[in-house]
C-alpha cells in the first residue's frame, strides 16, 4: 500500500512568494547573461562589461561561466589585472570542469604578456592605470603647510614651568620658593621643536603620501608621456 504525503495548504501558499521570487531573479540573470553575450559578439565591450557589472551590484547568484566571460570582456578592455583576477576565480571555482576550461587556459597564456608589462612598468599601478603628478603638491612630494603643534605660532609653552617662566620648591624649613625656570630661561616659552620657530612644517603631501603621484583612471600605455613626467625631487 502505497503512503501519500500531502503539504498542508497554507504552508503551500507561503512558500508560493518564494518561489516566484526565485523564478524573476533567474529570469532577470539570465536576461543579463544573454544581453551580454550579445554584445560580446558583436564586439561591443564596453555594454557587455556595463552588463556584466549590474549582474555583479545586484547580489543575484551568478552563473559559473560568468567569471570567464567577464574576464574575457575585461581583457578586451585593456584591464588585464582585472581579467587575471576574474579568470583565477573561474579556474578555482569550476576547475577541469568549467564548459570554458580550454577558453580560460588560452586566455590565461595571453594574459601573461600584459600583466608582465604592467608589473615592469613604472608610469602605472599594479592594476595597469597610469600615474598622474599629484594636484596638491605638484609632484614635490612634499608640502608647506601651518604647523600644528604650535599653531603657527612659532613658541609652545615650557612645561616645566607651565609656561609660567618660575620654578615652585619647598625647602627644608617648608618654605616655599621662587626660582627662574632654568630650562626657558624664565620666559615660560620655548621654539617650537616641530617647526623651529618658523610657524611653518614642510611634511609628506597627505594626497599622494610623499608619492609625488596619484593613480589616474586612464590605462597605461607604458610609453613615457612629456606633460605627466613627475618630479625626482
Amino acid at each position: 500500500m502505497s503512503v501519500k504525503f500531502r503539504i498542508p495548504v497554507f504552508l503551500f501558499f507561503a512558500f508560493l512568494p518564494l518561489i516566484g521570487i526565485s523564478q524573476v531573479n533567474l529570469g532577470q540573470t539570465d536576461r543579463w547573461m544573454k544581453g551580454a553575450l550579445a554584445a560580446m559578439e558583436r564586439n561591443d565591450y564596453p555594454t557587455a562589461n556595463s552588463i556584466f557589472r549590474n549582474l555583479i551590484d545586484s547580489g543575484l547568484p551568478l552563473p559559473d561561466e560568468m567569471p570567464y566571460y567577464f574576464s574575457e570582456t575585461l581583457f578586451e578592455l585593456g584591464q588585464y589585472d582585472n581579467s587575471s583576477n576574474f579568470l583565477n576565480k573561474y579556474l578555482e571555482l569550476t576547475g577541469f570542469n568549467g564548459e570554458n576550461y580550454q577558453g580560460a587556459k588560452e586566455l590565461q597564456e595571453k594574459l601573461k604578456t600584459p600583466i608582465a608589462a604592467i608589473q615592469s612598468c613604472q608610469l602605472c599601478d599594479r592594476r595597469g592605470y597610469r600615474y598622474e603628478t599629484c594636484f596638491t603638491c605638484d609632484g614635490s612630494k612634499q608640502i608647506e603647510q601651518a604647523c600644528d603643534y604650535c599653531k603657527s605660532k612659532g613658541v609652545v609653552g615650557c612645561s616645566r614651568c607651565s609656561a609660567s617662566g618660575m620654578i615652585k620648591k619647598v625647602n627644608v624649613f617648608n618654605i616655599v620658593e621662587f626660582f627662574e625656570c632654568e630650562r626657558c630661561a624664565g620666559k615660560g616659552r620655548l621654539t617650537c621643536p616641530e617647526c623651529n620657530g618658523s610657524g611653518t612644517q614642510v611634511s609628506d603631501c597627505k594626497t599622494c603620501s610623499g608619492a609625488g603621484k596619484i593613480t589616474s583612471d586612464a590605462l597605461c600605455d607604458h610609453k613615457p608621456h612629456e606633460h605627466d613626467a613627475v618630479s625626482d625631487k
